[in-house]
């Protein structure tokens, strides 16, 4: 499955080290500014080769628009659009055409399909997520029409973490250091733990949360299209991610019923609530507040250390991966992160103006 998407539809192509990967973003629409200085800012914030704590893998991550847009408008026809590879490196895989990388998709795919491409991990690449940002910009960029915002932020590295609540921080001094983190102190120690664990050819995980607010009430749907089931999906679609929750999420389970309702009151004349444990999210559907969540990512895959493992003729083998990979995946999941809510968001938006007159 290469499309994700209801209403708003998005279908991806390409691998890692083939000549372009693109998109077409279906059922977007008509009469959206295409800012591409935006575009172009959203890509930067994924592109490899960024700083010392991401990949040295180093693509422009242009974006060319094929159809769907004109004259700086979005049409409603089907936005396509491709991001050439530059800078790909094949012979850096070379060892790895017959030997199945440990805890990677190689075997996976290998079962699946009887043939895979095993350079830079082919189609399971994370290099496939500078189409996602693409398509995720532009969808921000509809959800600011509708007064709706979306953004994401580091939280936790290894066993570094914010203890506050996104409430608690500037979330644009997230974008100030190269980590993503708003709280400048704890960027500091993130960052020095990824290089630490870089030198050791080793890599790390991590968390990030997102935040959208105003996503009015109402939108959603019961029971197998609710919008916290479609946010998780979205998530766990994004390479090396390992959980989602939203809300108190797991830290909900230690309190008690009268601890976690939000308590509902009239706030001059509109429905509001005192807490929001439940973020944002009642039943599947919004109830107005800031919808919030997190989504765990485990440490990358790929390490520059030898490892055992099997070769395709299942003997006992030695691996060792060359090229460039990075030692931790939080910083530059950020804006993946806040891509793929932006899209589930217009989503359920368009399919909500459907169940009312």
């Amino acid at each position: 499955m290469n499309t994700i998407g209801t209403q708003v539809r998005l279908t991806t192509f390409g691998e890692s080290h083939g000549i372009a990967i693109g998109g077409i973003l279906d059922g977007f629409p008509s009469g959206v500014v295409v800012d591409e200085d935006f575009v172009r800012s959203e890509m930067r914030r994924r592109r490899p080769g960024q700083s010392a704590v991401t990949t040295a893998r180093n693509e422009a991550d242009e974006v060319q628009f094929l159809s769907g847009i004109f004259e700086g408008r979005t049409t409603g026809t089907p936005i396509g659009f491709v991001i050439h590879n530059t800078n790909n490196r094949s012979n850096d895989y070379d060892n790895l055409r017959d030997a199945f990388r440990p805890s990677h998709a190689d075997y996976t795919y290998s079962a699946k399909y009887g043939i895979r491409d095993h350079r830079g991990g082919g189609r399971s690449s994370a290099r496939e997520t500078a189409v996602r940002v693409c398509a995720g910009a532009l969808c921000k960029l509809a959800l600011a029409q509708m007064g709706i915002t979306v953004q994401a932020y580091t939280s936790q590295v290894g066993d570094i973490r914010l203890e506050g609540s996104y409430a608690d921080y500037n979330l644009a001094l997230a974008e100030e250091n190269i980590v993503r983190c708003p709280d400048a102190e704890k960027a500091a120690a993130m960052e020095r733990l990824i290089l630490d664990v870089k030198r050791d050819g080793d890599t790390i995980g991590g968390i990030v949360t997102c935040v959208a607010k105003g996503v009015p009430a109402g939108i959603g749907a019961p029971l197998y299209n609710k919008l916290s089931s479609s946010l998780a999906a979205a998530m766990m679609t994004i390479n090396a991610a390992k959980g989602f929750d939203y809300g108190d999420g797991f830290a909900s389970v230690t309190g008690r019923g009268s601890q976690q309702n939000d308590i509902f009151f009239d706030d001059n004349g509109t429905i509001n609530t005192r807490t929001n444990h439940s973020g944002g999210i009642q039943g599947g559907i919004s109830n107005g507040q800031d919808i919030y969540f997190r989504v765990a990512f485990k440490p990358v895959a790929t390490i520059l250390c030898e490892q055992p493992t099997v070769g395709v003729d299942g003997r006992d083998t030695i691996i060792s991966a060359r090229g460039r990979h990075d030692p931790c995946v939080v910083p530059r999941a950020v804006p993946v992160v806040e891509a793929m809510a932006a899209l589930t968001i217009l989503d359920h938006c368009l399919l909500s103006r459907c169940t009312r007159l």
